[in-house]
């Protein structure tokens, strides 16, 4: 069991709950299905129908629409131990699309699969539901950042909570992370373009606070980064197990 014990999903739903053995054991099953794909092709598309879910085992994922006008907007970066396409899954739609950032391995979970682990561990259930809140909130404080925010504390608070969802899964710390993205990620996920994005990237950096070079982001002033984006992590939930 130590496989599943140490895994994404796991360490993130143990935030919310202490799982049981029985409860690795149903996590366990959810991981068989295992699957590679490849960078840059999609996983989903939107107006999908009759699509499975998966949980990401490894890699980076984001989750895009299309404008009218061809330009991308990132809705959100997935992480080990994220579910992907669960509400489509549950709407029978897929509203938007799913491309891997770089190779990856997933497990494909059948929506009869998550029937049958609610039906038989509700506490599960609970603490899935708790992820799923808990990605709702971080899309609420990514248009709260859009409508609100400058350009340096938009990118400063996108850098501080992804470095908190990656220490949660053991893959990052205050001293900062591996990231494959690129400024266009950052770019059109933060409704800034390349240019100002590479723009504020050399203040930050020139500030002594954080460096983003070569798939690496560094927290040089980790405080100070807070302090300019205002980053408050509760609305992540890591306020540790809230059942027993």
């Amino acid at each position: 069991m130590n496989a599943i014990e140490n895994s994404p999903l796991t360490r993130k739903l143990s935030v919310f709950v202490a799982l049981s053995e029985n409860e690795l054991t149903v996590l366990e099953r959810l991981h068989q299905r295992r699957k590679t794909f490849s960078a840059g092709i999609d996983l989903v598309h939107q107006g999908q129908s009759d699509q499975a879910a998966f949980v990401l085992a490894d890699g980076w994922v984001c989750s895009y629409k299309i404008q009218g006008d061809g330009s991308r907007q990132i809705v959100d970066f997935q992480i080990p131990g994220d579910f992907l396409g669960l509400r489509s899954v549950l709407l029978h739609m897929s509203d938007h699309n799913i491309v891997p950032i770089v190779d990856i391995e997933a497990a494909e979970i059948l929506v009869t699969d998550l029937l049958d682990a609610f039906s038989t561990t509700p506490r599960l259930a609970t603490a899935i539901l708790w992820a799923a809140s808990r990605d709702e909130a971080m899309v609420v404080e990514h248009l709260v950042g859009l409508g609100k925010r400058d350009a340096e504390a938009r990118v400063a608070h996108f850098f501080l909570e992804l470095g908190v969802r990656l220490a949660l899964v053991g893959m990052g710390s205050q001293a900062g992370f591996a990231c494959p993205l690129t400024q266009y990620h950052l770019a059109d996920a933060l409704g800034l373009s390349a240019v100002h994005v590479n723009r504020v990237l050399r203040k930050l950096r020139e500030e002594g606070l954080v460096t983003f070079r070569d798939g690496q982001v560094s927290f040089e002033n980790y405080d100070g980064l807070v302090a300019l984006a205002e980053f408050d992590p509760e609305y992540l939930g890591h306020t540790g197990p809230l059942l027993s």
